[in-house]
Parts: structure tokens; sequence; C-alpha cells
């Protein structure tokens, strides 16, 4: 059944049925879900992308594309995910929030996704392509027991002491523009692997290890594969070796 906000949309004149680009500011708890993209009906598959957009619908009476500025994989948060999508101009953009909050359930017990904010955008903005810097933050947790409180949050890695001294030795040659194929996942449709990778961090807070990466834009899967290779830094590959591995991969790309 359509919902109130469509049955008067679909009463107005075409006049007043022009649309706007609405932006939108996302978190969400990517355990939760099977990454950002829209599946195929038949893999019933929960997706943040499917989520929001099914709420959307849920308002206009009609499925709208919803676009984001990157897509995350399986079980990887957003703090502030950006999308947008068009809608009529009848409804003041920065209505959206309250509106898809109240159907995604942040009024009720529990809620895995959050619109922190909405707003109107120019025609022509475009959250993907108009994206200055995407960042990633992988968290990892050292103490020998678990914490409850933060364990979706974080990789509690106690195996062996982690070095983030090494770790960011390691990391800071990245920075710039450079071919970054040894981190770049098969099944990408990207024709090649040179990324602008504009800041690194890696630091220590008690327990806690903090890496970060700043990038215009990602390859498939490289974020991950970075993280993975960067422990062994951690642990006992040196900082000369790591840059040597993606140095030498871009040379026979």
């Amino acid at each position: 059944m359509a919902s109130r906000t469509a049955q008067q949309l679909g009463d107005l004149p075409p006049d007043k049925r022009s649309t706007q680009r609405v932006a939108l500011i996302i978190q969400y708890k990517g355990t939760a879900f099977h990454g950002w993209q829209r599946q195929a009906k038949e893999r019933h598959e929960r997706t943040v992308q499917a989520e929001i957009e099914d709420a959307i619908a849920s308002i206009l009476g009609y499925h709208t594309p919803l676009q984001g500025a990157g897509r995350t994989d399986t079980g990887v948060h957003a703090a502030a995910q950006v999308a947008h999508f068009a809608a009529p101009k009848v409804i003041p953009a920065e209505r959206w929030a309250t509106m898809l909050n109240n159907r995604l359930g942040y009024q009720g017990a529990s809620y895995d996704i959050l619109i922190r904010a909405a707003a109107a955008v120019s025609d022509d903005w475009h959250a993907q392509f108009s994206a200055e810097w995407r960042r990633y933050r992988y968290t990892f947790y050292t103490d020998p027991y678990p914490n409850l409180f933060i364990q979706p949050f974080v990789w509690h890695y106690y195996y062996r002491p982690l070095s983030e001294s090494r770790m960011l030795a390691a990391l800071t040659p990245m920075v710039g523009y450079h071919n970054l194929a040894a981190f770049h996942r098969a099944g990408s449709d990207r024709t090649h692997s040179w990324v602008e990778m504009q800041d690194v961090q890696c630091d220590r807070s008690g327990q806690f290890v903090r890496v970060e990466l700043q990038a215009k834009g990602f390859l498939y899967g490289m974020v991950r594969l970075i993280i993975g290779l960067i422990v062994q830094v951690g642990q006992q590959l040196s900082p000369e070796d790591f840059t040597a591995i993606w140095k030498i991969s871009a040379a026979i790309w």
C-alpha cells in the first residue's frame, strides 16, 4: 500500500512534481549487512543501499536509485557515507533525514542505519564523482582479552605485538600518486591501478592501534589487502620489503 505521502504526491499537478537532487550523510553498522550494494533479488541478502532505497520508495510510492560515494564490503561500518537520489521538490530536502530514520527504525528499540543529515545539492553534484577524498580507519585491539563493548568495531589482534612505528614507516611512502596493482583484487572492472593516496596515519593509544588511509578513490579490495600486509610489518616484515612488494608489482603490471 502506498504511503500517505506517496498518495499526496500522486495528486500533485505535473508542474509541482519537478525533482531536486538530495544528498544524504549516512551512518551504518556493517555487521548487519552484506555490503553497500543492492544484490539481485534471488540472493535475499540485506544491503545498505537496498534498505534505504526501499525506505525512499515507501515514501514516494515508486523506486528511485540511490548513488553512494563508494561501495563498502560485508562487515565494513560507515561513519559518514555520502549518497544522493532524486526527489520531488515539494518535499523540503532537509526533511528526508527524519522521514527516512522513522522508516529505518531510528525511533524503535534498535537500528543499523542512521541518516545523519540531508540537503539539496546542485544537479551536477555527484556523490561518487564529486568526492574529493575518502578515508578508511582500521582499529586493532591488542589486549589479550576481548572487550565486549567494542568487539564489533575492532580487530582483536593479540597474537603478537604490533609496532605502530614500523607500520607507519611502511605506509608513508605510499603517499602520492602510485600504481598500487599489488592491492587491486581480481574482479574489478577498473582498467588501471593508479591511486592518489593523500594521507596515511598509524598510532597507538593504550591497547588500540589505529591505521587510517585517505585517498581520492580506492581500488577494489585495496584497503583490506593493505591492512593484511601491514600487520606483517607490525610483526616482522621490514618497511622496505613492504614498499618493494607494491613497487615490484607496479613494474610488472
